[in-house]
């Protein structure tokens, strides 16, 4: 058997292509935020995870141009040997300080946070127990430690406490879960997680790589719910609302001394570029000066779900600027989503395998930086194409 084989007998991506409804690895020309262009079509962008529009902001440019400038393009080392930088203790130091915890370390991208810390600190005869729609790196890090992996349905309690009580007393406990779901916009039940994790003996982490920027005030899901002090380890990454790359963990100072020392992913990488360091450092201090866009992409969220619900649309749960439009169907799916595409908005189809099926969608997302002509042009073209695709 040729291990290629699987490769020359995958035909779906080619299919599409040649039929027209391919939406993904889209070569944009020009990116300037909120529009983009492609192939010389413009779009609204309604697909980005840029929550708080820094990846334009003057200060965050100049941050990452000035660190070209003094370091170089990259440390070209692991931060266990050459590639650790001043500048990377300082923004860990300032990001522990803004989620309320006493330390953070980074890693090169925010996948690698947890592929790295789940799996540290979950080993042999510990467990560890995840939300069935948890982000694929939250499932792969618990995957790569030697551990069991127990999941629950999705923000289902009751499921949870029988997931609980079936483990061994004998067993480490690690939950792990979205602070923010990343494709239907809802929140995690933190309050009862913090409850269930104290009956049971367990530790929380919370992913919050959509929640950092937008909940809590810019300080995330656990500070929304003032649990901060009740959720052992907050992770996020840099390329939503820190306008950058990369990722950070933070809570105890020894917890974090021991992931620092133990986590492969962190130790067999090189360190997060200067730039993007700096650009993430600089977005930081964005959010403490300007609060006004965290309250903006809030009330940018409020606006298109109520415009979204006025005209049939079925947006799920979401109570966050991550908006779904459920479809239901893949075919239908990609129709809406090209016929959106035609007429100059960018949105993100989602099929199975990544939500169950019969829950496909289009994943609509905004920044703060949208202006509200953008957004009553998006809700113009979301009722006309709608009818025209017979989603509503």
């Amino acid at each position: 058997m040729d291990i290629f084989q699987k490769c020359f007998e995958y035909t779906d991506a080619k299919t599409a292509i040649k039929e027209g409804y391919y939406p993904y690895f889209i070569p944009l020309t020009e990116n300037e935020g909120t529009e983009v262009t492609y192939k010389g079509h413009r779009l609204i962008m309604c697909g980005s995870n840029n929550y708080l529009g820094l990846t334009t902001h003057p200060k965050v440019r100049e941050a990452a141009i000035d660190a070209i400038k003094r370091y170089g393009t990259s440390c070209t080392g692991s931060r266990f040997l050459n590639g650790t930088l001043e500048m990377h203790e300082t923004l860990e130091a300032e990001l522990a300080q803004w989620v309320g915890k006493e330390s953070a370390l980074t890693f090169s991208t925010g996948m690698q946070v947890n592929l790295g810390t789940i799996s540290a600190l979950v080993c042999k005869d510990d467990t560890v127990i995840l939300d069935k729609d948890d982000h694929a790196s939250i499932v792969d890090g618990a995957r790569l430690g030697f551990g069991k992996l127990e999941r629950y349905r999705h923000n289902d309690l009751d499921h949870l406490e029988r997931v609980m009580q079936a483990i061994p007393e004998s067993s480490g406990k690690l939950l792990v879960t979205d602070g923010v779901f990343s494709m239907e916009g809802d929140l995690a039940l933190v309050p009862e997680l913090v409850q269930s994790c104290q009956k049971h003996g367990a530790r929380l982490m919370i992913d919050d790589a959509h929640g950092m920027g937008v909940t809590g005030d810019g300080h995330g899901t656990a500070w929304q719910f003032n649990l901060t002090d009740k959720v052992d380890l907050v992770m996020s990454t840099f390329s939503k609302s820190f306008a950058s790359l990369g990722g950070f963990v933070a809570g105890d100072a020894d917890i974090i001394d021991y992931i620092k020392h133990h986590a492969r992913s962190l130790i067999f990488s090189a360190s997060i570029t200067p730039a993007q360091a700096a650009s993430a450092l600089a977005a930081l201090h964005v959010m403490k000066e300007e609060p006004e866009r965290i309250k903006r992409i809030n009330q940018i969220g409020e606006k298109m779900r109520a415009g979204y619900k006025s005209m049939g649309f079925d947006v799920g749960k979401s109570v966050t600027p991550i908006i779904p439009i459920m479809v239901g169907d893949d075919l239908k799916t990609f129709n809406f989503w090209r016929s959106l595409f035609d007429e100059g908005v960018f949105v993100n189809p989602v099929i199975s395998p990544a939500v169950a099926p019969g829950k496909q969608l289009l994943r609509t997302s905004y920044m703060a930086s949208h202006t509200d002509a953008q957004l009553e042009k998006v809700l113009d073209i979301f009722k006309r194409v709608g009818k025209k695709v017979g989603v509503i």
